[in-house]
């Protein structure tokens, strides 16, 4: 499979880095962006690889030549072979792809130069093969959601509405970015847009929301825009810490499983009411450490509210849509959330008899902590659940992991205690 990779971008906001080379020439830890990138595909088997370049181009070109060349910082070949196409005229962002097409003949990778990643490219093709999309966008949640283009899907996977970042956005939504990385089919290059310069998300993929032909592919994997001096600090921090490479699904990942009710958000009962929703006090600040840290912040939740019809399925979304919002404007994401929607007891006016039934999810059984890890290859021993209750201890202790309990009242013996869940990673350090 090809790849091409879109290196022309000047990178104005981060020009107080490095103003004299291209953006993905800047060096994380000692290596340019670029050459990361490249090594990562290389070290998966995509060695095809077409770079599209623009503003001081011929650094690039230098630097990397036909693929075969010595890299001057690790002393090894690149290992993969490149060609070029340079924009003398500035296209956008996609329009270098319309001058490619005779070349991309096949579904291919279309990857941005400038964000550091590393994820399991293989498995993200497969998905998109067994999807039979046109379009599958890797999306992932990130610590900036208020200021990032949004991508909403159903069920499915199936794309819905797409907005850009100048677009009005609901009160609340799901924090699902897309993260740059793409796998195309290049019957969406047949017809050209009537403009000389042609912006890919803009152009080309919103008009594929709601048409069934674009797919999302969720991943806690990696993927950071370093496109400000900040996000740029950022990205170094991890890379010296070693959690860009660790967060590759190929390596077994560890989880910090929370609990909902009590734990994320204050305890009202049986939660129906939206209005009622509201974040307990450092739940953002503990769950902003658990995403620095290298785990993956996981929401493990019985919602009986749904077998007993006081709460549809919609409704339950449209919560955890307003608990992403309110995270996301604080910085914080979480990686994925499950809930369990059965009740074992019977008899109760408005319930759905198809969800009433003894299942193997709903706390203290470890259901939904063993297909977490199952999505991903989480290594539960590795991993921590943290509830407000009993159940939630014996849930993780089920799966394997080792318990941590926010405490008000009661304190269990022989396990962790916290009062705040901002206290969470030094607790289990």
């Amino acid at each position: 499979m090809k790849t091409v990779i879109m290196a022309g971008g000047k990178g104005t906001r981060i020009s107080s880095v490095a103003s004299d080379i291209p953006k993905p020439m800047i060096k994380v830890c000692g290596i340019p962006v670029l050459e990361r990138e490249i090594e990562c595909l290389r070290s998966q088997g995509f060695t095809d690889i077409i770079i599209t370049v623009s503003h001081l181009g011929n650094i690039i070109m230098d630097y990397f030549g036909d693929g075969s060349k010595v890299s001057p910082v690790t002393g090894k070949s690149f290992g993969v072979s490149i060609s070029y196409y340079n924009e003398e005229t500035p296209l956008g962002n996609a329009g270098a792809l319309y001058e490619l097409k005779d070349e991309l003949t096949e579904d291919f990778l279309l990857l941005n130069a400038d964000a550091m990643f590393d994820v399991d490219f293989n498995r993200f093709v497969e998905y998109h093969r067994k999807s039979g999309a046109l379009v599958t966008l890797f999306t992932h949640p990130n610590s900036h959601p208020y200021d990032s283009g949004l991508v909403f899907a159903d069920s499915e996977g199936r794309v819905t509405r797409w907005l850009a970042k100048e677009d009005e956005r609901p009160e609340n939504y799901k924090n699902r970015v897309n993260a740059g990385l793409h796998v195309i089919s290049p019957k969406v290059l047949e017809v050209r847009p009537d403009t000389e310069k042609v912006d890919l998300d803009r152009q080309i993929l919103k008009p594929l929301a709601g048409t069934g032909k674009m797919c999302v592919y969720d991943s806690p994997e990696y993927v950071k825009d370093m496109g400000t001096p900040e996000r740029y600090e950022s990205v170094c921090r991890d890379c010296k810490n070693g959690i860009i490479e660790a967060k590759n699904l190929k390596n077994k990942q560890k989880a910090i499983f929370l609990d909902r009710d009590g734990t994320i958000n204050k305890y009202v009962g049986f939660l129906r009411d939206i209005e009622e929703f509201e974040l307990l006090p450092g739940v953002a600040d503990g769950i902003k450490k658990i995403n620095e840290s290298g785990y993956l912040a996981i929401v493990v939740s019985n919602q009986p509210v749904i077998a007993r019809g006081e709460v549809t399925v919609s409704e339950l979304d449209e919560i955890h849509n307003k608990m992403e919002r309110l995270l996301g404007e604080k910085g914080a994401y979480l990686d994925a959330i499950y809930y369990c929607p059965h009740h074992p007891d019977k008899g109760f006016e408005g319930e759905i008899p198809e969800l009433k039934f003894d299942c193997e999810c709903r706390k203290p059984k470890p259901g939904m902590l063993l297909k977490a890890a199952e999505d991903f290859n989480i290594d539960l021993s590795k991993s921590i659940m943290v509830g407000d209750k009993e159940n939630d201890i014996k849930a993780g202790k089920a799966a394997g992991c080792k318990g941590v309990l926010l405490v008000g009242d009661t304190e269990l013996e022989g396990v962790t205690n916290i009062r705040s869940l901002d206290e969470i990673i030094e607790a289990i350090s």
